[in-house]
């Protein structure tokens, strides 16, 4: 049996855009966390975030943001909140 090597783990900060109650937060972390590679995630409804880690070598942004796409959500990937702060 193999063991998770902790070491690579990422653990981000994502904004979750169209989050309105907790049933919202519910589906999104259903969503997250049912996704291979991610160890952890916590959405908070206050600050419209999700807190991710996850394994860069199972999962990629692009794959993470599709789950919570499915979901009816979206989330804002870090080279886009750099273009909005450009602009």
């Amino acid at each position: 049996m193999m063991e998770d090597n902790e070491e690579n783990l990422v653990n981000t900060n994502l904004k979750v855009v169209g989050l309105n109650c907790e049933s919202c937060v519910k589906h999104t972390e259903e969503a997250l966390r049912s996704t291979n590679g991610i160890k952890q995630a916590t959405v908070d409804l206050n600050s419209e975030s999700a807190d991710i880690i996850y394994d860069p070598s199972a999962v990629d942004l692009t794959t993470i943001r599709k789950a919570v796409q499915d979901v009816g959500y979206d989330l804002i990937l870090p080279e886009e909140e750099r273009q909005k702060e450009r602009s």
